[in-house]
């Protein structure tokens, strides 16, 4: 494994937006704020419903020719109509008339790797369907539409008075936003949900639909596709291909329907054109997509929690459970398909966190959201606003009441759940008995079944010769570093070493095979059985642990916490009109705006927007799991045969921009001005990776695969001219 030092310099920059509000902050507009300069008006997560005014004349400040109905109508095709939650977790966009969807290599590398084996390796080898027939069925994978959003605050907050204590009144919220989904205005293959926005200051109603016919179309080899792995991850110049492609398929309808080989290609209500006139500095982004979560208004006492206690002790644990896991990939090729997926998941966040608590050090941004604090205490004083005055020291008594829960959560997340393979089958059969208990033979036999679909797919990518020494590598760290209130009897002065040998010696969790004999019979004989072994009886400590005494503590200080971050959001708005508070990224669409732009990480530095294939030959290693070359990219770089993808004799490979993304934003559509497609988003610098906190548009920058990289791929490199040929390719600039 590889380690990489960078020293960030970075400035704090609460970007914030004011919404022209009622008492319950239905925003009508997300901004009132006057611009000033072009920097000031780049960072933010916005609604796409909610962009006329000052948005679309910031977007347009900024160099959009398009407007707010262009990106968002319910009426009238948009560009939302062809933007995608790609299987709950990435963005994709659909670039065809007949459904053709692009996302990144790590958002489709699960499904690329599920149909993968030792002498047939797409994630080595790549993948093209050079027809329809041959495009492969992904089994569970889901694409959702966005149809319509609705502000639904009003009717959440029916019924809710300020006299309810919390608990009631999120029972309160819960059943207003029941009785809004049941009676949602929808087709009968739509679905709606309600989210909450500012920290529950508002909520917005989402009918969507869902696609459960998502077949593989195309991926580049992982040389390509995920060229400079986890070294360049989070990190600028960068040179990946970081493309797969999918296609959506549809009943004879054009609706949602199960995979059928009678299903046929959707065609969408609008595709994104292609641009293949590039980017320069200064040209206008708009990223659209779903991103996951992140946590702009956070007190400064929850932020310095974070960097000093929580995120250290969650990159220990990754670091060490990495360590093993590298090990086994490089000396076994069975052992590196099983866990490739795995191992990028876990090394994501790993590094992430790493560059998260330099950029937030650096910066001293705990230090800026202290003076923040006193200017806002300053002003809720000389405001006499009373009902505000405990809320920074209700924070600072709550945080350092969780800290210990929290961080003992974290250590059971990170070991028992994510990171120990066996001890996380050992958590899925031990919700298999809380069924039984609470819910008789009826709910064992449904837990049971599920719980078996799951082992047939975990069991797949398993090997029992990695997992073993994860486990005891990690238990160790648990029982010796975990707040001890918290550690179970069972691992209190254990020598790890030989309880590992004994578990893994004996236990029938460590094969499919084994594991569904084990949950065979009726349900009171799998309970005995499932208590005999050895590994479940050492798990179930473990997860009892965390239901009986670690969670329910958690929640119920967090309720408290978010009772308040509440009202702190509420009262940052308040007190300071003339902010600029943009909503937390939950999950939902979204767009953010900026401009491709270079920036300086530290001093006598500069790095310029665009990477080139030079590059990617400039870090070639032959053989290499990171920087290894396809030969016919070598050919392809040496005789300059870019087709009409290059530009002035080379090939473009990846820009950067000011747009504020996070995950959930991988696979999103870089848009130009106009509103084709110029690029893929797909990564952070790791200057920037703070931006979940601390967005600061100097130096924060989104990392985007450059389009005509993608096509000089697809055509020259995978000779897939099909799919070329699907596409509308344009020159807005010329």
């Amino acid at each position: 494994m590889r380690y990489i030092k960078i020293y960030v310099v970075v400035a704090l920059f609460l970007v914030s937006c004011k919404t022209t509000k009622e008492t319950t902050y239905q925003a009508k507009e997300q901004s009132v704020s006057v611009v000033q300069n072009t920097s000031n008006i780049q960072g933010g997560m916005w609604i796409p419903s909610l962009l006329e005014g000052m948005n679309e004349r910031e977007m347009q400040q900024l160099g959009m020719k398009m407007t707010a109905k262009d990106i968002y109508d319910v009426n009238n095709s948009s560009l939302k109509d062809a933007i995608v939650h790609f299987n709950g977790g990435c963005t994709s966009e659909i670039i065809s008339p007949k459904g053709l969807l692009l996302t990144n290599h790590h958002c489709g590398y699960g499904a690329i790797q599920s149909h993968s084996t030792v002498d047939n390796d797409y994630l080595k080898d790549g993948f093209w369907a050079k027809t329809i027939d041959a495009e492969l069925p992904n089994p569970g994978m889901t694409v959702t539409f966005i149809k319509r959003i609705d502000d639904v605050t009003t009717k959440v907050f029916e019924g809710v008075t300020e006299d309810m204590d919390e608990a009631l009144k999120m029972k309160q919220i819960a059943k207003n936003i029941s009785k809004i989904t049941k009676n949602a205005q929808k087709e009968d293959w739509q679905d709606a949900s309600v989210k909450s926005f500012y920290k529950g200051n508002q909520y917005l109603l989402f009918v969507t639909e869902t696609f459960k016919d998502i077949r593989l179309v195309g991926a580049p080899p992982s040389s390509i596709g995920k060229f400079g792995a986890d070294t360049d991850n989070w990190m600028w110049p960068r040179h990946t291909g970081d493309f797969s492609m999918f296609r959506i398929y549809a009943d004879a309808n054009n609706r949602p329907a199960a995979y059928s080989k009678e299903n046929v290609p959707y065609t969408p209500k609008h595709y994104l054109p292609i641009s293949l006139d590039g980017v320069e500095e200064g040209d206008f982004t708009l990223v659209f997509g779903f991103p996951g979560r992140t946590n702009e208004y956070l007190p400064s006492v929850a932020v310095d929690q974070i960097v000093h206690v929580l995120n250290p002790a969650k990159i220990e644990i990754r670091e060490k459970a990495l360590a093993i896991v590298d090990k086994y990939m490089r000396s076994d090729a069975e052992i590196k398909i099983k866990y490739a997926s795995k191992y990028a998941s876990i090394a994501n966040y790993w590094k992430k966190w790493i560059g998260e608590n330099q950029g937030i050090e650096k910066s001293k941004a705990i230090e800026k959201k202290q003076n923040l604090e006193k200017e806002f205490s300053k002003k809720i004083s000389e405001k006499e606003l009373v009902g505000y005055k405990t809320l920074l020291s209700d924070f600072e008594k709550l945080y350092k009441e969780i800290e210990r829960v929290s961080l003992a959560r974290d250590y059971w997340i990170e070991v028992a759940y994510r990171n120990v393979e066996l001890l996380n089958a050992t958590f899925r059969a031990y919700q298999v008995e809380q069924a039984y208990k609470r819910g008789g033979v009826q709910a064992f036999e449904k837990a049971r079944e599920s719980v078996l679909n799951r082992y047939k797919s975990f069991y797949k990518n398993y090997s029992k010769t990695v997992d073993k020494p994860v486990f005891e590598k990690l238990v160790k760290l648990y029982a010796d570093k975990a707040p001890k209130e918290y550690v179970p009897s069972n691992m209190e002065g254990v020598d790890v070493k030989t309880l590992t040998k004994s578990i893994y010696e004996t236990t029938q969790f460590t094969s499919f095979k084994n594991i569904s004999e084990l949950m065979s019979g009726t349900a009171e004989e799998v309970m005995h059985k499932l208590n005999e072994d050895k590994a479940y009886v050492f798990g179930k400590e473990l997860h009892r642990m965390f239901f009986e005494k670690m969670n329910p503590e958690y929640q119920a200080l967090n309720l408290k916490i978010a009772a308040i971050q509440k009202k702190y959001m509420k009262a940052l708005m308040e007190v300071f009109p003339n902010k600029r508070f943009y909503p937390d990224a939950n999950g939902t669409l979204r767009v953010t705006y900026g401009q491709v732009r270079g920036y300086e990480p530290k001093d006598a530095v500069y790095y310029n927007t665009t990477t080139y294939l030079k590059g990617v030959m400039e870090k070639y290693i032959p053989n290499d799991y990171e920087f290894d070359v396809p030969q016919k990219l070598q050919k392809l770089y040496e005789s300059k045969d870019f087709g009409p993808y290059g530009e002035n004799g080379k090939m473009p490979v990846c820009f950067i921009g000011t747009n504020h993304t996070t995950g959930g934003n991988s696979g999103s559509p870089a848009i130009d001005a106009e509103g084709n497609l110029i690029g893929l988003n797909f990564d952070r610098v790791w200057e920037g990776t703070m931006s979940d906190m601390n967005y600061d548009p100097a130096i924060c920058r989104n990392i985007m695969v450059d389009i005509r990289y993608v096509l000089f791929i697809i055509d020259k490199y995978a000779d897939a001219k099909n799919l070329i040929e699907e596409m509308t390719l344009v020159h807005p600039k010329k």
